[in-house]
């Protein structure tokens, strides 16, 4: 008699990135911990804008009664119809705050676990104020309820962790697991075309330091835009930066540009959402990946950079010193934090500094930095591979009554 066939549990993924529409690392994550769930368990996919035809993917726009009201506001909207199309699933699985009130009221509505990753917290972005105005006060009530009531928590770092029951002492820490974020180091890899850089203007035969993330306060892009005033002049400065949080931060990232402008040459800014092929090409020929985040749960780009055998410098901060080795994968740039809870420095001025001089030590030293590289990417392959990541993440489901 033939045995019967195992039927696999489902797991709801809900999220607010998810491709074509991804911007942070935590849109890279869903991506990635999707296709690797896939052969494990039956997965459906929620997240936010236009239709996908994806297969098990279903997209959400915003309610129609909300239009013209708090992006915060809306996003709860959207947290609704994405939990009523969660029924059927055995555990739903919320990534940020932007679903964290899906992940809640499906909880509630279903009677099925909660599983909560926490690739940030509102209350170390204080700044996101600027952004949302009162609907920060929404993404926080959102954050802080997850979390509270979630059957389980991943920290995407050990750092994480300790953010997660600092800001919240309310959550069991005994609910607080650590899985990191991974990386696909057959996609990311070294690309030694050039193609890519000379559409972007960025010569191959002189050194170059890059920066890929939005431009947002937790990124820290004006502090080594400070910082390249006092590189050496043939070094070229490459960012792949969009997204603006605000348009205040989005001025004073054009001034400094400007500035570096006026007084060197070889600034490059793509401020438009590259694809992924095309960033692989630029990290592969970087010099140096520069991470200046006051802010940083994990860091995936510095995983990527590394799985392309480039040199990291990244601020010592978050669940970054868990990615990059010191001082064998890249160099770490202490950081002490003031006091508004920004994360942003208590000595600006001494920060830029020491990013600067971190920064020109690896460019001064090529044979050390092409070292770094070569480490880096043994690195990744060694410790964030996806299927293990996938795997502990069906044995979080699996703690918490699914599957």
């Amino acid at each position: 008699m033939a045995a019967p066939e195992l039927v696999p549990f489902r797991v709801d993924l809900l999220t607010r990135e998810y491709p074509p529409e991804v911007y942070g690392g935590a849109g890279v994550h869903v991506e990635y911990l999707a296709r690797e769930l896939r052969p494990l368990a039956d997965v459906r996919v929620h997240c936010f804008g236009a239709p996908r035809d994806e297969p098990g993917v279903t997209a959400y726009a915003g309610p129609p009664g909300l239009a013209g009201a708090n992006a915060a506001l809306t996003t709860m909207g959207v947290d609704l119809e994405m939990a009523a199309g969660c029924e059927g699933a055995d555990v739903v699985h919320s990534h940020t705050w932007y679903a964290n009130f899906a992940g809640h009221a499906a909880k509630l509505l279903h009677g099925v676990p909660h599983v909560v990753s926490t690739h940030s917290l509102e209350p170390q972005r204080p700044w996101k104020a600027e952004q949302l105005g009162g609907g920060y006060r929404l993404s926080s009530f959102c954050e802080r309820t997850a979390l509270a009531s979630a059957d389980a928590v991943i920290a995407v770092s050990a750092g994480m962790r300790r953010d997660v029951l600092s800001a919240y002492p309310e959550v069991d820490p005994e609910r607080v697991v650590v899985v990191h974020n991974g990386i696909d180091t057959a996609e990311y890899a070294r690309d030694d075309a050039t193609d890519v850089l000379a559409r972007l203007g960025v010569d191959p035969d002189l050194p170059s330091v890059v920066f890929v993330g939005r431009i947002t306060r937790q990124k820290g892009l004006p502090y080594l835009l400070r910082a390249a005033r006092s590189l050496p002049p043939e070094v070229q400065v490459v960012l792949l930066a969009g997204s603006p949080d605000t348009p205040e931060i989005e001025a004073e990232v054009h001034t400094l540009v400007d500035e570096l402008r006026a007084s060197r040459s070889g600034i490059v800014w793509a401020a438009e959402m590259l694809p992924k092929a095309d960033v692989i090409q630029v990290l592969s020929h970087a010099s140096l990946f520069v991470c200046p985040s006051v802010y940083e749960p994990m860091g995936i780009v510095n995983l990527e950079a590394m799985a392309c055998e480039t040199a990291v410098v990244a601020t010592a901060v978050g669940g970054i010193p868990e990615v990059v080795a010191d001082g064998r994968t890249g160099v770490l740039v202490p950081i002490e934090a003031g006091t508004d809870g920004t994360g942003a420095p208590a000595d600006a001025g001494r920060f830029v500094a020491d990013l600067a001089a971190a920064i020109t030590s690896l460019l001064e030293d090529p044979a050390r930095a092409t070292a770094m590289g070569e480490a880096g990417r043994a690195h990744a392959i060694e410790h964030f591979s996806w299927p293990t990541i996938a795997r502990r993440t069906v044995d979080v489901y699996r703690s918490v009554g699914a599957g």
